[in-house]
């Protein structure tokens, strides 16, 4: 009897030992297929591949360093939370296919970041990018849209989400025409809405003269924006066409695509004027172009 329990037991403990090998065997196989599955859903290859570069690198890091210098800089006066204000842009576009990014989903983060405008003090802008900003740090006295929080912290950024991943895309990122509705695409087209929305009292616009329409259809300022001014809050829209210092115009005030301007803004019971170079914007050229004729003679008064 005490023979056949040591062989039982013998038996048993070597069921067991064979089971607990098993077990870590397959433990082990479980542990090496979570790595690959990881790896390869962490590749590069394996993420949509978009025609546009990833969003910016420490995209997180710079927004929030905009948004306390801001803050803190160029608009002490101002009561906002930072982290509360990245929480909610990330979560605009964050885990959506960035090619369906809606005006709905920014909405809490512009009400976050939208305050007061003054009046007299905004200027739109098309394709004057640089030139303008230049004219509103010198002048100090317009605002464009990249002069308020939501534009100043996300100026000359890229971000997108992977869809159904709590990820940013660092990878690729839809181009600004390859899809409508992208992840910032939307976000402008929603910031420059509210923007002209918020607009008082003048509106001034700075349009490129050197190009064949100044006043080009595709262009968000003329779908958008100027679609957006209110005329029981704005009563005057002054337009500045502008040329390229030693250039020919393309266009001008006296032109077909300003003509078409003029309607839309007349029609909205808005008074219209139109002015081309003018001299305080001009002078901005200058300081790049000092050996150029026109800004070599002094200009008498019209």
């Amino acid at each position: 009897m005490v023979r056949e329990s040591s062989s039982h037991w013998r038996q048993k403990c070597r069921c067991l030992l064979l089971g607990l090998i098993i077990t870590l065997i397959l433990g082990a196989v479980a542990v090496f297929v979570a790595v690959v599955f990881v790896h390869k859903r962490d590749s590069p290859s394996e993420l949509p591949q978009w025609k546009g570069r990833g969003s910016t690198a420490n995209l997180k890091e710079i927004m929030l360093g905009r948004c306390f210098n801001y803050a803190r800089i160029r608009n002490p006066n101002l009561r906002i939370d930072c982290l509360k204000i990245w929480e909610t842009f990330k979560n605009a576009f964050i885990s959506k296919n960035p090619c369906n990014i809606t005006e709905q989903d920014y909405q809490p983060l512009m009400e976050l970041t939208t305050y007061p405008i003054p009046c007299n003090k905004t200027l739109l802008w098309s394709k004057t990018n640089e030139l303008a900003h230049q004219y509103t740090k010198v002048q100090g006295n317009l605002l464009t849209l990249e002069d308020m929080l939501p534009g100043y912290m996300a100026d000359k950024l890229i971000w997108c989400g992977i869809p159904s991943r709590p990820e940013i895309n660092y990878q690729s990122c839809p181009q600004w025409h390859e899809c409508a509705n992208n992840s910032y695409r939307t976000f402008w087209k929603t910031a420059s809405k509210r923007f002209a929305e918020a607009a008082c009292g003048v509106v001034h616009v700075m349009l490129n003269g050197s190009i064949s329409q100044a006043f080009e259809n595709s262009s968000i300022f003329a779908s958008l924006e100027v679609h957006h001014l209110n005329p029981k809050k704005v009563h005057l829209m002054k337009i500045w066409v502008i040329h390229n210092i030693g250039g020919e115009p393309s266009d001008s005030c006296s032109g077909s695509s300003i003509k078409k301007l003029k309607s839309i803004i007349e029609g909205k019971n808005i008074t219209f004027s139109c002015e081309d170079d003018p001299r305080a914007v001009q002078f901005l050229q200058c300081v790049r172009n000092p050996e150029e004729p026109v800004c070599r003679v002094c200009r008498t008064e019209q």
